[in-house]
């Protein structure tokens, strides 16, 4: 395997290495549409700024992609 690919997936496990990072994997897998971060926050009981880094961890591994729609960030799946 090329290094490149090793370091790629060693970034995945890293992000996928936390439960609640798995647990928004399920739930943007399950959803049939982007999440907003608003409703991470609903769902676990951790602070807005814990479930940011969460989601940012998932986007720099390139498992999760965002975008804003007025002053909310919404999360998918990145395809």
């Amino acid at each position: 395997m090329p290094d490149t690919r090793a370091q790629s997936l060693a970034a995945i496990f890293r992000a996928l290495s936390d439960p609640t990072r798995v647990q928004i994997v399920h739930i943007l897998a399950a959803a049939p549409e982007a999440v907003c971060v608003c409703d991470f926050t609903a769902a676990f009981d951790l602070g807005q700024p814990t479930i940011s880094h969460h989601l940012a961890t998932l986007c720099e591994a390139g498992i999760v992609t965002s975008f804003k729609r007025g002053i909310w960030a919404f999360y998918q799946l990145n395809p």
